[in-house]
């Protein structure tokens, strides 16, 4: 049951994340669900490292835990999309 939640969660979370970050048109289902869990990972590590905590990959369900978890998707994207215009090399 734990993996539908995530995949569930992971797909919103990526969404959201992708239209705040205008790349909605790009992404299909299957990348917003990469996204939402990558950035999930990406958000608790952020969080631990400025000892926020409450992220959503210790099982804590909760509010932070998902606001982590969108801006480890918006950081997510916003790196791809930096490499996929070239302005990195």
């Amino acid at each position: 049951m734990g993996i539908i939640i995530w995949l569930i969660v992971g797909g919103i979370i990526g969404w959201i994340a992708s239209m705040i970050m205008k790349t909605d048109g790009q992404q299909g289902i299957f990348l917003n669900i990469v996204v939402g869990i990558i950035g999930a990972f990406l958000g608790g590590w952020i969080g631990g490292m400025l000892g926020l905590g409450g992220d959503i990959n210790d099982g804590d369900f909760s509010l932070s835990g998902l606001l982590l978890s969108l801006v480890g998707a918006i950081v997510l994207l916003a790196i791809v999309n930096l490499f996929r215009r070239g302005r990195v090399r």
